[in-house]
């Protein structure tokens, strides 16, 4: 009998392990069209809280949306405060509100732990966060960002700077650069960035930039500058030294590569270039003060982005790159030629080349790109010195590779999430 009774037992033990792992991730899911706070989401040093918007048409893939609140603000202040909740229900990605606890109710973006990758604090917890949504809803890390108001906009600087591989782009609105609030006091208030009297070359800024992550040569996130030129609290000067620190980012010119007034009292300079989604884009606001932010303006904030439209926005548009692959092999080892070409009609800023290497196929090494990972679905991404690439322009690549006997180039390539024409 007992035997009989562990036979009838085992099968739906068996089943219940399997179906285990969905039933954690529906009970992990928030309720849809509401604020909801989320805790024990990983690990967190400065006691940040989470809340969460996902609209009852959420798809499938999500974008997320990191929404930092002003300082004496909080998470549902700035749900409240802005129109991203809505914008949400209309194309379908979830909204993460980071709240302060700490009694300035401002973000970290002073000390040496906030100002480095891993380091702690404030941006530890944020990439917690993160990483808790794209578990849970299976979210398009390719389309992760972040934007902020004045403390908010401070953090998303940092952690564009911090985290150049897990955000797409930021927005920042009434900010100063990564770095420039940085103390070792102690203090969360630096006046001479306040007051905009600290500044630096480009490459002094760029290089705060690129020692928050030492060693990292991928692509890097776009910027989107918000500022007024009656700023009191955050001077107008920080406008042109947080230009001054992306553009070196990117690699890119000081020089304006678009000039124009979306409205009046308006005046937008894009850098490196001309379209929607051009690596930098600062947008000056004559007679505005610091309390800047206004309805309508979420909406340009997610034209940068790309996501005013339903479903992901790759970039460049389906048919608009050509990829060819050539293979040398010999016993158990190849090299591959990969050329990249933009056949679109826009500037490509910033690539990432997905294709799957036939089975017993690894990659042992590469130029050109970075490679992750070595086996099975990689994606390659560019570079600093060849992330953009022009209309009609292209760039060439490659990888070294073992293999067991399948020596054959892959046999698809994806730009930016969509597919390119062989040849």
């Amino acid at each position: 009998m007992l035997l009989a009774l562990l036979a009838a037992l085992l099968p739906l033990l068996a089943a219940s392990v399997l179906t285990a792992p969905a039933a954690s991730a529906r009970e992990r899911a928030v309720p849809t069209a509401a604020l909801t706070e989320v805790t024990d989401f990983g690990a967190n040093p400065s006691n940040l809280r989470m809340y969460l918007y996902v609209p009852e048409s959420v798809t499938a893939n999500p974008a997320v949306v990191v929404a930092v609140h002003w300082c004496t603000g909080s998470g549902p202040d700035m749900y409240n405060g802005t129109e991203y909740d809505t914008l949400a229900d209309q194309y379908g990605f979830i909204v993460l509100y980071p709240s302060v606890t700490r009694s300035s109710k401002c973000f970290d973006v002073s000390s040496p732990q906030a100002l480095r990758r891993g380091g702690g604090s404030d941006p530890v917890g944020i990439k917690s966060m993160i990483d808790w949504v794209t578990r849970t809803y299976d979210a398009d890390t390719g389309r992760i960002f972040a934007t902020g108001i004045s403390s908010g906009a401070m953090m998303t600087n940092v952690l564009l700077g911090d985290y150049p591989d897990v955000f797409a782009a930021g927005a920042a609105f009434s900010g100063v650069p990564f770095g420039c609030f940085a103390t070792t006091d102690g203090s969360e208030w630096n006046s001479a960035c306040s007051g905009g009297t600290v500044t630096h070359t480009p490459g002094e800024w760029g290089d705060l930039v690129r020692g928050a992550y030492p060693g990292y040569t991928g692509p890097r996130p776009r910027m989107q500058i918000w500022h007024g030129t009656q700023d009191d609290v955050l001077r107008y000067p920080n406008f042109g030294e947080q230009i001054k620190q992306w553009t070196n980012v990117h690699g890119v010119g000081q020089t304006p590569a678009a000039t124009d007034t979306p409205q009046p009292g308006w005046n937008r300079t894009r850098y490196g270039g001309t379209g929607d989604r051009a690596p930098v884009e600062a947008i000056s606001l004559q007679g505005v003060g610091h309390n800047l932010y206004a309805q309508g303006m979420a909406s340009r904030v997610l034209t940068f982005f790309g996501l005013d439209r339903s479903g992901p926005a790759p970039q460049p548009q389906p048919g608009a790159c050509r990829v060819k692959a050539t293979v040398n092999a010999w016993n158990t080892g190849l090299t591959a030629s990969v050329t990249i070409t933009n056949s679109g009609t826009t500037t490509v800023n910033g690539w990432k080349l997905g294709f799957t290497l036939p089975a017993g196929q690894t990659i042992t090494g590469g130029w050109g790109a970075t490679y992750a990972p070595t086996t099975g679905a990689v994606t390659a991404a560019n570079v600093s010195y060849n992330g953009s690439v022009a209309p009609g322009a292209s760039v060439s690549i490659g990888y070294q590779a073992s293999h067991s006997g399948n020596s054959a180039a892959p046999a698809a390539f994806t730009l930016n999430g969509t597919a390119c024409a062989a040849g």
